[in-house]
């Protein structure tokens, strides 16, 4: 593997969240590397999803939340008092659970944080939609709809056309939290398919419940349980031969 691909892109250590005085993550360390695909497992309530958050502060916006610990991007630091959370959102794109487009044609659904970000000029925007969706996999499918509205699409296109809304703003990192849960097999199987083909452009981390889309689709996996990160390692070491008995409790299925 080239040393461009093993570049670590986000970093955390020492990473504690607490909701009021419920501790929900403990001394969280991790390396995500850069163009890999890291998926989060572990049984509800563990603290994946609010770990997730906490990599573009999207955890900012709930009230009563003490963060303390390191998280980095690119070495910078995420919580430093400069940073201005509207890029870093930028640059840390997310893509939620549920589809959720804006009830907006399907090209001012991704035209909308180009425009938010200063971009004007319709023929750029005409390029960045083009291009957005074609990177999401959708453009063969919304090219002769755009201007129809995107909650006329289903809901596997839907998701799809929130992954292009994500790419429009020419993200780094794509935050997924649990994508394909509300999706059929073939739209899941789609979503899979383009997030492979999406870590060469992006670094990606996904949230799932699904342990089999973990072992399909990513590189690197991280267990949690009850807010501690228990096990991280390349996915095959952690289905095939993992090192805490928890991890391997979780993933044959003993409890979760």
């Amino acid at each position: 593997m080239s040393k461009k691909k093993q570049a670590v892109k986000i970093h955390t250590k020492n990473l504690d969240l607490y909701y009021g005085d419920n501790h929900a993550l403990k001394d969280v360390g991790t390396d995500i590397l850069q163009n890999n695909i890291t998926a989060l497992i572990g049984p509800s309530g563990c603290g994946k999803s609010t770990y997730l958050k906490t990599l573009n502060r999207m955890n900012d916006t709930v009230s009563g939340v003490k963060i303390t610990g390191d998280v980095r991007l690119d070495g910078e630091d995420v919580y430093g008092k400069k940073v201005d959370v509207t890029i870093l959102r930028k640059k840390i794109g997310m893509v939620f659970q549920a589809p959720n487009p804006f009830p907006m044609s399907v090209y001012d659904n991704i035209a909308y944080g180009p425009r938010m970000h200063g971009v004007k000029n319709r023929i750029a925007l005409d390029e960045i939609v083009e291009h957005s969706l074609m990177d999401a996999a959708i453009w063969d499918e919304v090219k002769d709809r755009l201007k129809k509205p995107a909650l006329s699409l289903s809901g596997g296109q839907q998701q799809r056309l929130c992954i292009a809304r994500a790419l429009a703003t020419q993200p780094e990192v794509l935050l997924m939290d649990e994508p394909t849960s509300a999706l059929d097999p073939i739209s899941t199987l789609k979503i899979e398919e383009l997030v492979t083909e999406l870590k060469k452009k992006y670094t990606i981390v996904i949230v799932t419940h699904n342990m089999q889309q973990a072992a399909r689709i990513s590189d690197y996996t991280a267990f949690f349980l009850l807010g501690e990160l228990i096990e991280y390692d390349k996915t095959g070491a952690v289905f095939s031969n993992p090192k805490d008995k928890r991890t391997e409790d979780y993933i044959t299925g003993r409890f979760g």
